[in-house]
């Protein structure tokens, strides 16, 4: 299983991919130790149809709050965060949850663009630039959330 101190965004996008396997196929969850673990889990939240894992959740919202913290501290992620907010607005609009935050946005985008990849379908240029920097910013979100949990 991915790490969360190691990468918490990939910890999320695969919690989220694991949650969507075993809804299209539940019979596979015998087919290993994780598997069987993350349908248990579901069963007890009650998310076998939709919805997130605890654990995904609780991850997202560390994730919110260190955000929040490096928007109003460093200003190279808030530059970077800014330059992706007019995209994620237009995204927001477009979604069943106009309300969501920016990084919540770019999870489900992310997360989106994974599913398209494995749909082998094709991706405009704009799409593929917004993709390149929501991952710069999560990637450099996970770089300091792993830094601050290796500091303590």
């Amino acid at each position: 299983m991915f790490s969360k101190k190691n990468n918490i965004a990939e910890y999320i996008l695969h919690l989220w991919q694991i949650e969507d396997y075993l809804r299209a196929f539940p019979e596979q969850a015998d087919k290993s130790k994780e598997l069987r673990e993350i349908s248990e889990m579901m069963h007890a939240e009650g998310i076998i149809e939709k919805g997130h894992l605890q654990l995904a959740q609780i991850a997202l919202r560390e994730m919110e709050e260190l955000h929040d913290q490096l928007v109003n501290t460093d200003a190279i992620y808030r530059a970077a965060a800014m330059q992706l907010a007019p995209k994620l607005a237009i995204l927001k609009s477009k979604s069943d949850n106009e309300n969501q935050s920016d990084l919540s946005m770019i999870f489900v985008f992310m997360y989106s663009i994974m599913l398209l990849n494995l749909q082998k379908k094709e991706l405009s240029d704009e799409t593929l630039l917004l993709k390149k920097q929501a991952g710069q910013l999560l990637t450099y979100l996970s770089r300091c959330y792993r830094d601050e949990k290796n500091s303590n």
